[in-house]
């Protein structure tokens, strides 16, 4: 090919090219015009969907009442107790446990209502099974747990939990339910008030657990001064557990037993407090009673022995130990001196998980003294104690992120003033 051809090769492939360009220029500006018969697809303008919500948790039994029962209560002859019973969970099905005491117990029949005044129900009573039976017969120290009730509950409602009984109870050593009633005979599903006498020691009826939506259900393990004593004629709705749930909105049940120390506690936390089911953390605000007699070093011991024994079962936190303003025997200068020493080992080797109690109640030109109008006896707090007690495990619990129930109702108080009846 000759150097001329290869040129007008050349002219003829840019004219071609530049004829292209035209045919492009005009008509890209244009509408295009599709084929016959052809019908575009349509352009979303719609967000991709995201990925789709988690699929709600299904509902758990968790306890709403719990009490340890410790002691026994025997009565000779078929009698019914009709106990008002404070619950704090929220859900549609219950279930019941109940403990024997110290000899063997026949539990003949057992009803839920919601709890009227004088002792009658609000509702229709709704009979409670064992294994498809009214009633079982126990050993002594037994626990037992009823079939499912279907019975829808909110947190703060008030139960009348009705059982016809003969032989040992387990229970409490001091009243804390009050607006309950005895009587001999089987009375279990009378709907008016049940007459008897008035009986506000808690017995038999150890756990009331709430079928729901699951949430943090707390355990408080504890002497006197968390089962809730005062001055023997108490009310659980008193107490800095049962109060502080019922600001959070989550349970915080209570396992403590009036005059323990750490020998009962871990001879005992299994029948008393790993029985329960759905728990996820335990408050101990434990060692008062351990304080004469018992050398620092052991007090902390025992303290790190309950911890690890908990830790399968639940998230620890630990209280430091309230102002104590006297002691028996004349020993109080050694009480002074090894109460301070087992609040600097908890705030020392237990961080972040303290509840700091003593933080909170004590005077301010002294730690061995209760704040005024804080406590009963120099020992115990009152009512007014309770609820600052309250208060702090509020603040500690909200600022971990403890956060209501679904569908319960936080903040809600006690219906009535202490030591008046429902």
């Amino acid at each position: 090919m000759t150097g001329r051809e290869v040129r007008r090769m050349g002219t003829g492939r840019s004219s071609a090219l530049l004829v292209c360009l035209w045919a492009l220029l005009v008509t890209g500006c244009r509408p295009s015009v599709p084929p016959e018969g052809f019908e575009e697809a349509p352009v979303s303008t719609e967000p991709e969907p995201g990925p789709p919500p988690p699929a709600p948790e299904p509902p758990l039994f968790q306890p709403g009442f719990h009490l340890a029962l410790r002691w026994s209560h025997a009565v000779s002859g078929t009698t019914t107790f009709r106990l008002r019973v404070p619950v704090s969970r929220t859900g549609q099905r219950l279930r019941l446990a109940f403990r024997s005491g110290d000899g063997s117990l026949v539990l003949r029949r057992v009803t839920a209502a919601r709890a009227g005044s004088e002792g009658s129900l609000a509702s229709e009573p709704v009979p409670v099974t064992f294994s498809g039976s009214p009633g079982v017969s126990m050993a002594a120290r037994t626990r037992v747990v009823s079939d499912p009730v279907p019975f829808p509950i909110r947190s703060g409602d008030e139960l009348a939990v009705s059982f016809e009984v003969e032989g040992q109870l387990a229970a409490s050593s001091i009243e804390l339910l009050p607006g309950s009633f005895m009587r001999p005979g089987s009375w279990a599903s009378t709907p008016g008030p049940l007459g008897g006498s008035a009986w506000a020691v808690p017995v038999g009826l150890a756990t009331v657990e709430v079928e729901g939506p699951p949430s943090r259900a707390f355990v408080a393990l504890g002497d006197s001064i968390t089962e809730g004593y005062i001055d023997g004629h108490d009310d659980l709705r008193d107490t800095w557990a049962f109060r502080a749930g019922a600001q959070l909105g989550v349970p915080i049940v209570n396992a403590g037993v009036s005059g323990q120390g750490f020998y009962d506690a871990l001879r005992l936390l299994d029948g008393e407090a790993l029985t329960l089911s759905g728990i996820t953390d335990c408050i101990i605000l434990l060692g008062t009673n351990d304080l004469t007699g018992t050398p620092d070093s052991e007090l902390q011991a025992q303290m790190a022995e309950l911890t690890e024994r908990l830790k399968p079962f639940c998230r620890t936190w630990v209280g430091t130990l309230l102002p104590k303003e006297l002691a028996a025997g004349g020993k109080y200068e050694e009480v002074k001196v090894s109460r301070v020493a087992m609040n600097t080992w908890i705030r020392t080797h237990l961080q972040p998980d303290v509840i700091d109690f003593e933080a909170v109640m004590h005077a301010p030109d002294s730690v061995h003294r209760f704040i005024d109008g804080l406590d009963e006896d120099g020992v115990h707090p009152n009512a007014a104690g309770h609820r600052v007690m309250a208060e702090e495990v509020v603040r500690v619990l909200r600022a971990d992120g403890v956060r209501p129930q679904e569908g319960s109702a936080p903040g809600w108080e006690a219906p009535t003033e202490r030591g008046s009846q429902p």
